[in-house]
């Protein structure tokens, strides 16, 4: 990977010791190895979720069954999740 020769100043905060710990156990060679390869990880992370999102609205696109308007999912969840106020009586 060939460098562009500016340097980004990143303050990683308490993750430094995290980095630090990298290089000297000897499983990077340097800093700049380990925010590459976190990098490159969150890159891996975010394809992966943009797959599982584009094939969830593929499934979703697809389905036959007939759309529930908005009014009546919300209609739905109120009166699953909020419990009815008791009344008192004396």
């Amino acid at each position: 990977m060939s460098s562009s020769g500016k340097a980004i100043i990143v303050d990683l905060g308490p993750l430094r010791q995290s980095v630090e710990d990298r290089v000297q156990s000897g499983s990077y060679a340097s800093t700049d190895d380990v925010i590459r390869a976190g990098l490159l990880a969150l890159e891996r992370e975010e394809a992966g979720i943009n797959e599982w999102l584009t094939r969830l609205a593929e499934s979703a696109l697809a389905d036959p069954r007939p759309s529930i308007p908005a009014e009546q999912v919300f209609h739905d969840l109120r009166a699953k999740h909020v419990r009815p106020a008791h009344k008192l009586e004396w």
